[in-house]
């Protein structure tokens, strides 16, 4: 039995696609590691099962950013694709890596702590400390980050 694709997306160069097999909710992350792994301010994150996400084409690549969780990426162009708690329920997919990234309906704000000073994003959504409910204190605990401590250049 074939499974309806709700939304798909890949990366620049089009080597790796995906799809999604439900509606993902999704959220701005802006702590440290979704600032570094994107580039950006924050990291526009969509969260949906696990069973209902699939690697269609080619095949990404994986970086361990943490000892809780992994981030895709395409090998030759570099897009950030997908970021993954390991005992975690669900996959998250980059907003910007979907083929229709409207579609992506962002309900939160999370790792608010790390939020920058200038940024200012008045849209009345809820918000949210890394690790500040039980279920993500439990995940992120013993968590230890693989991502270099560039904090002594600055």
């Amino acid at each position: 039995m074939s499974r309806e694709v709700v939304l798909e997306g890949g990366c620049q160069c089009g080597n790796v696609r995906y799809a999604l097999y439900a509606h993902p909710r999704g959220s701005f992350c802006h702590c440290r590691m979704c600032q570094r792994a994107t580039g950006g301010p924050f990291a526009a994150l969509t969260a949906l099962p696990k069973g209902d996400f699939a690697w269609t084409q080619g095949k990404p690549a994986f970086f361990d950013s943490s000892t809780v969780a992994t981030r895709g990426f395409c090998r030759d162009c570099g897009s950030p694709l997908s970021f993954t708690y390991r005992n975690g329920p669900n996959t998250n997919v980059s907003v910007g890596s979907l083929d229709r990234p409207e579609q992506a309906n962002i309900t939160t704000h999370y790792g608010v702590e790390s939020r920058l000073s200038w940024l200012k994003m008045c849209d009345g959504l809820p918000e949210n400390e890394t690790g500040g409910d039980s279920a993500a204190a439990s995940r992120m605990a013993g968590m230890m980050s693989n991502q270099a401590d560039l904090t002594a250049c600055a």
